[in-house]
């Protein structure tokens, strides 16, 4: 997750009660994929939890939780496997999760530049062989970096900074470049729309009708 290297640059070294080893650089890879829960919080942001906060509140069983983890693991390994087919590495990602009845549902995106953080495998592989910060990764981290430069980290009181049409289209630029890499298709932007929730509409419809 990529709020995890600012909490680890500040000395940090366990996270929703996972232990992190020391001598780690921004980029590095766990030994091994690491799960770190989160809950909603009534306002504000996510909170970590650990899993044992996790069965000792209440919020799903040890064989729930376990559940949860299996799958997650599972979902993480096809995305990199995916990611690599296509020339990239799929670093972190979120994954939420539900229950109707006994059943544990997967919500929300899945591997979306929103939940999941992207580089391009041959630099990342750069990065492994000589420490080389990859030049730049396809998500949404990169608003979150430029909104905290500004001074905005979505506190109350905060002054949320101006977003200029240069700013949102290299954010479109880069969630375009991701879909074209990821999926091996061409992206095809409609013309401006007189009602853009219409359009939204109409598109997710389409979209439904070919599944």
């Amino acid at each position: 997750r990529s709020s995890a290297w600012r909490e680890y640059s500040a000395g940090k070294r366990e996270i929703c009660g996972v232990a992190m080893p020391d001598g780690l650089k921004e980029y590095d890879q766990f030994p091994a994929p690491i799960i770190t829960p989160s809950t909603k919080a009534e306002t504000g942001h996510d909170e970590d939890i650990s899993a044992e906060m996790i069965v000792s509140e209440g919020l799903a069983t040890a064989e729930q939780f376990t559940q949860l983890s299996e799958i997650s693991l599972q979902l993480f390994a096809r995305g990199q496997d995916m990611a690599s087919e296509r020339g990239l590495y799929l670093s972190d990602t979120k994954y939420e999760f539900g229950l109707l009845g006994p059943d544990i549902y997967v919500i929300d995106e899945v591997h979306t530049p929103d939940s999941s953080r992207y580089f391009y495998g041959d630099s990342y592989q750069k990065y492994l062989d000589d420490h080389e910060a990859p030049p730049k990764h396809l998500s949404k981290e990169f608003v979150r970096e430029w909104l905290m430069e500004r001074g905005f980290s979505g506190q109350e009181g905060e002054q949320m900074p101006e977003l200029t049409d240069e700013f949102v289209n290299s954010v479109s630029d880069r969630y375009i470049e991701l879909y074209q890499q990821l999926s091996g298709q061409p992206f095809t932007k409609l013309p401006p729309a007189e009602d853009t929730l219409e359009q939204i509409q109409s598109s997710i419809e389409a979209a439904l009708e070919k599944l």
